[in-house]
């Protein structure tokens, strides 16, 4: 049930066709992990809890750095030092008292990564390196779990969702790891444009309407302020999906 306060809350998106009360009962009633609350996590974690998504669990082994608040919404020069998950989950339960939110300040990786995902609705991808996103793309696979994948650089900015068992895996657009490199250049606004995009592919994919960004890659160039969509296939030998 929802209460007065969250009938108001959520009072302009209740409005909306397709979603109504009983889509915002299925957001409150949703579980979502945001992987790495960076430049990505945190605007895309940002617009969930706004959206009412009832549990948010925000993954990152990382302390804000002076560095990060160009981009890096959730955090101000008092948090310098302090653990992103932590303060992030702070923040979050600010904003939306009406939902949970949990942080957890670990690294995932290969190991754990299956028992991290375990149990969420739908998993945002906020990871800065290769090493990790492969670990995630296979436990959501092994889960069959949807993984919302965006990367950022520079001026621009990608995303695809993957639903795994139809259409292309991370693996698949990605076969063989590419060269990890260091602190890579990236214009503030950039993530933030990308992973507001995360986050309604998130709250359609819980609601179960629209057509999704699976099979497909939006790229965004800001200093052409403009979007392209690519075809991406599955490879049906692909080591991670292949078998589904």
């Amino acid at each position: 049930m929802l209460s007065e306060r969250e009938l108001e809350r959520y009072d302009r998106q209740i409005r909306l066709p397709n979603l109504g009360v009983d889509g915002q009962r299925k957001l409150k009633a949703a579980k979502v992990l945001v992987a790495g609350v960076g430049g990505l996590g945190t605007a895309s974690a940002l617009y969930l809890a706004a959206a009412g998504i009832g549990k948010l669990v925000l993954v990152d082994k990382e302390t804000v750095e002076l560095s990060n608040l160009n981009r890096q919404v959730l955090y101000t020069t008092h948090d310098l030092g302090k653990p992103k998950a932590r303060v992030a989950a702070e923040r979050l339960n600010s904003l939306n008292p009406e939902i949970s939110v949990e942080a957890l300040v670990l690294e995932i990786n290969e190991e754990n990564a299956p028992d991290v995902v375990k149990g969420c609705d739908v998993v945002v991808d906020g990871q800065d390196n290769y090493r990790t996103r492969y670990a995630l793309n296979d436990a959501c696979i092994m889960h069959r779990i949807p993984f919302v994948h965006a990367c950022v650089q520079s001026y621009e900015g990608r995303l695809t969702t993957i639903i795994p068992g139809k259409g292309p895996c991370y693996r698949c657009i990605v076969p063989v790891q590419p060269p990890e490199g260091r602190a890579f250049p990236i214009l503030g606004t950039i993530p933030g444009t990308i992973s507001t995009l995360q986050a309604t592919e998130v709250i359609k994919i819980v609601l179960g309407v629209g057509e999704l960004c699976v099979g497909r890659m939006i790229i965004y160039d800001a200093l052409k302020m403009a979007f392209y969509e690519i075809k991406v296939e599955r490879d049906p030998d692909c080591p991670s999906c292949g078998s589904l």
